[in-house]
């Protein structure tokens, strides 16, 4: 979609000469209307509303059926087909890969790469506990040798390359998103010793001899005065701590806000301590905040991984499209209605499978599975709230002109900004002259709203307004200068990205009882562990399959 253009008349350009009208008229140029994009919101709602579906037009009988594609369910067919399994069948659900989805917004004709992530679009290095993500690195050729040593080697061309991250602030970009420069004394002395509480917290235990906090959270210290942290918000225990310089402050918000979708006055006190302790996978390398990145992000990694369930499987059939609309045990299988959209028509498919893995998210689940309830887990009141987030994907010819200071990097995040910076997808290719076109991917969490608010805005809201949302961080970037660049936007709206870890999410007594299922129905899904990252995710998928292998 091309951008449509104000002419300023002939009066003006008589005015200021064919050159001088030319800019002008480049200047005004109006933004590019927006594509808006609701992965899963129709599905969804057909399940809330209690569509009526048509009947099954074939019946399928397998070992096992996954429900969902994204990091925890394509986990659990992987680590099926590594233990040898072939009985299976993965139902892709409303978004192939989920939220690890991405997108090509090159075309047929475009001359570089522009792929570009839809939702996460990083994983840091695993950690020593994460051993399932660095068998998986492994298998799909990412991690090259090391494996179970201190100190892993990663295939370099996957590294965030550098510069990796820079800060705009006070009209000039900062290499840290961190500030030093201007910042007082006293409040630098905080920054240093709560990096250095941090340092500590890495490698202490507790008295169950575990790391106080681990990836994943399941192999955390039980230890009953640290898991107390999960009473306070982090806000409070920065308070309590004497942790009140303004700039620590601020960036120990956006890292909740980055990591959670919340700040920390929302999240709690274990979950802020267990994003700068829990990752010790890093420390060992040459940078100590090293992370694997794509240009499409970590749908990249999700490709590598089905391209391993191919080869092991031999074909492609294990593949299903659908959403599972409604699960029913009967007898030795469980029957599975699974829900296909496609060119306006309905379709549905039934699965009979001796054993089904829901990779769906809870509240999704509970819908599908009324029996849910049965465990005690009722998913308005034990879910905890998801952060709603934005996603927009900015093709552009060229690049706007820069602000003083550090040059374009990876990962580039605006002082005090509504959203959380952007990546930029070409930063990671090999190649000497700058890309004819590039891709600028924003994210919102819109955490200043509840989540509740959030979405109905979401839902209400204009394509305009979700531009100017979408927008907010590039504009104080590059004002004006960034419509004439922009060819198209693509703006991927996800009412429920993530699970938020308020206080009590650690020790919710329903959502530990989910944990244990271990019936024909088993449960894999990075909400059982209250927060949603791709080690969380990847382990319940790795785990269910363990249990079914």
């Amino acid at each position: 979609m091309r951008r449509r253009t104000f002419l300023l008349g002939a009066g003006n350009a008589a005015l200021f000469g064919t050159a001088a009208w030319t800019l002008a008229r480049r200047a005004r140029r109006a933004p590019v209307a927006p594509e808006v994009v609701f992965p899963g919101m129709r599905e969804g709602h057909a399940l809330r509303d209690h569509l009526v579906l048509p009947a099954p037009r074939d019946e399928r009988r397998i070992g096992v059926a996954i429900l969902g594609s994204g990091v925890a369910g394509l986990s659990c067919a992987w680590a099926l087909a590594r233990a040898g399994r072939r009985d299976f069948v993965l139902v892709e659900g409303p978004e192939v890969n989920g939220n690890a989805a991405g997108r090509d917004l090159g075309g047929p004709s475009a001359e570089d790469d522009l792929r570009c992530p839809l939702g996460a679009h990083y994983l840091p290095l695993p950690s020593s506990e994460s051993t399932h993500v660095r068998a998986l690195l492994a298998d799909v050729g990412l991690l090259l040798a090391g494996e179970h040593t201190a100190t892993p080697y990663y295939d370099e061309a996957a590294l965030a390359h550098a510069p990796r991250e820079r800060l705009l602030r006070n009209g000039r970009w900062e290499s840290d998103l961190l500030p030093t420069q201007g910042v007082s004394a006293p409040d630098l002395h905080q920054q240093q010793r709560f990096f250095a509480e941090m340092a500590l917290l890495r490698t202490r235990r507790g008295r169950d001899g575990r790391r106080l906090f681990a990836l994943p959270r399941m192999l955390s210290s039980t230890d009953a005065e640290w898991r107390a942290l999960d009473r306070e918000t982090f806000s409070h225990w920065l308070d309590r701590h004497g942790y009140q310089a303004p700039e620590l402050r601020r960036y120990l918000d956006y890292c909740c806000r980055d990591d959670y979708g919340a700040g920390t006055t929302v999240v709690s006190a274990w979950a802020g301590l267990h994003y700068f302790a829990g990752r010790d996978g890093a420390a060992a390398n040459a940078s100590h905040d090293a992370v694997l990145t794509w240009p499409g992000g970590l749908s990249a990694l999700m490709q590598r991984m089905r391209a391993s369930i191919d080869a092991r499987l031999g074909h492609t059939r294990w593949r299903i499209a659908g959403t599972a609309t409604q699960l029913r045990e009967n007898g030795a299988t469980v029957q599975v209605d699974c829900l296909h959209m496609a060119g306006g028509k309905l379709s549905t498919t039934r699965l009979r499978a001796g054993n089904v893995v829901s990779a769906m998210p809870l509240h999704v689940l509970a819908r599908a599975w009324p029996e849910l309830a049965a465990t005690g887990y009722d998913a308005s009141v034990h879910a905890g709230p998801h952060a709603p987030w934005l996603v927009s994907n900015f093709l552009m010819d060229g690049y706007p002109q820069e602000q003083p200071g550090e040059s374009l990097a990876w990962d580039n995040v605006v002082h005090g900004g509504r959203g959380l910076g952007y990546v930029v997808s070409t930063h990671q290719l090999l190649r000497v002259a700058p890309a004819a076109q590039t891709v600028f991917t924003a994210y919102q969490a819109l955490d200043r709203m509840s989540p509740a608010q959030a979405r109905t805005w979401m839902l209400r809201a204009s394509p305009e307004e979700l531009r100017d949302e979408a927008a907010t961080d590039l504009l104080q970037a590059y004002g004006e200068d960034l419509w004439r660049r922009v060819r198209r936007l693509v703006i991927t709206v996800r009412g429920h990205a993530m699970a938020i870890p308020v206080p009590g999410s650690l020790d919710n007594p329903r959502l530990a009882a989910l944990r244990t299922l271990d019936g024909r129905i088993r449960i894999a899904h990075a909400d059982l562990s209250g927060y949603s990252v791709f080690e969380e995710a990847a382990w319940w998928g790795v785990r269910a399959a363990e249990s079914l292998a």
